[in-house]
């Protein structure tokens, strides 16, 4: 009988040991950034990347009396440190990226020297931004943004080259997405695409991590199974997604405390095409939300029942895991999960967003797409 073709990426040998240690960073920097963000920090350091112009933050507010930023936001340094050192962990992450994506690379012809030509176009743009040269520091982005774009698209994946490129490609916008929530004042837009950039990254590096550390999982019909996961993981991408824009519209307690009705009412009045605006003006402060009543009922209720959905398929698959010998602990595990999610997003509103509760709610998010993107990436079928 022949033995089934194993198919192992040529990595560096400690490059599993770098990508779970991102891993494990990137989880850090997502449930962080979600407590800067629920504990209205977010613009609690107007300037981008230093903090009233110190690379720390100030720990008094005297400490800043002659900076720019006063005039757009005084000093609280009890919430500056939290947004500064949510940065802070953010680049270092980038720099674990930087790293897998070099050593992926190692072996490619010009692959080191074109990771290096891209992150050093966008090191040079910061500072030119911080000169308040906006036009050439982001042309210097783009370009290294479409050089690490270009070289994902003609490397195949064999030793992760691919999948580390276009890691540290999400990675950079993701900074860029950190500068536009903090100059364009909390736009909703960009608030949600900052979430879900961390979980897409947090997502790349779980399916980088398992597939260097190269521990498969081989079923007969691992390709059902595999359909079946990737289902349940847009359902669940599109509730994550709904979820941001509540968190950054305003609006998890636009039914009061009230659940499972709102504001008294099974389906209260509500605004659906003013809720679910993508883009507002610029210049516009969104710090505590601009939406009206309706508009913000809306996104609540959008979430809602979307999370039914969701919940119903994260639970199906949890039982097709449950049925499938070796894949019990998975489904056990998935389970629990679900419906720990749903209690926490239940006593959000019921207990009127506790901090604690509301970081969890993040960090489930977070948990449930580790399961899927684990199972993803470790299922083969036997004869792979």
């Amino acid at each position: 009988m022949s033995r089934p073709t194993v198919y192992k990426p040529a990595v560096y040998k400690h490059f599993h040991r770098i990508a779970w240690l991102a891993v494990a960073l990137a989880l850090t920097v997502i449930v962080f950034g979600s407590f800067v963000r629920l504990s209205n920090a977010g613009l609690s350091c107007p300037d981008w990347p230093t903090c009233y112009g110190r690379a720390a933050w100030p720990t008094a507010a005297n400490q800043a009396i002659d900076h720019a930023a006063t005039a757009i936001r005084p000093v609280e340094p009890h919430k500056a440190w939290r947004e500064q050192f949510h940065r802070m962990i953010a680049g270092l992450l980038g720099v674990l990226v930087l790293t897998l994506a070099l050593l992926s690379a190692r072996k490619r012809r010009y692959g080191v020297l074109q990771i290096i030509a891209a992150a050093a176009l966008v090191a040079l743009a910061i500072p030119l931004y911080m000169r308040g040269e906006h036009g050439i520091a982001s042309g210097l982005a783009i370009i290294g943004e479409a050089i690490l774009l270009f070289a994902a698209l003609r490397w195949s994946n064999l030793d992760l080259a691919r999948a580390s490129a276009l890691t540290l490609a999400v990675i950079i916008f993701q900074a860029l997405l950190g500068m536009w929530t903090v100059t364009w004042l909390l736009k909703p837009i960009v608030v949600m695409g900052h979430l879900l950039g961390g979980l897409l990254t947090f997502s790349l590096l779980i399916w980088i991590a398992w597939r260097a550390t190269h521990l498969p999982i081989r079923l007969a019909d691992a390709t059902r199974l595999r359909r079946w996961l990737i289902v349940t993981l847009v359902l669940l991408a599109v509730q994550i997604a709904l979820g941001g824009w509540v968190s950054a519209n305003y609006a998890a307690l636009a039914c009061a405390n009230d659940f499972p009705k709102c504001v008294g009412q099974w389906w209260p009045p509500h605004d659906f095409r003013e809720g679910f605006v993508l883009w507002r003006g610029i210049g516009v402060d969104y710090e505590g939300g601009v939406l009206d009543g309706a508009s913000r009922i809306a996104i609540q209720l959008a979430h809602r029942m979307m999370a039914v959905v969701a919940f119903a398929a994260l639970i199906a698959t949890a039982v097709r895991l449950l049925r499938t010998p070796g894949l019990r602990g998975w489904g056990t595990l998935l389970a629990l999960l679900a419906c720990a999610q749903v209690a926490l997003g239940i006593a959000n509103v019921v207990l009127s967003l506790p901090l604690q509760v509301a970081v969890a709610h993040n960090a489930g998010a977070a948990l449930l797409l580790f399961v899927l993107i684990s199972l993803l990436a470790r299922l083969r079928t036997i004869d792979q």
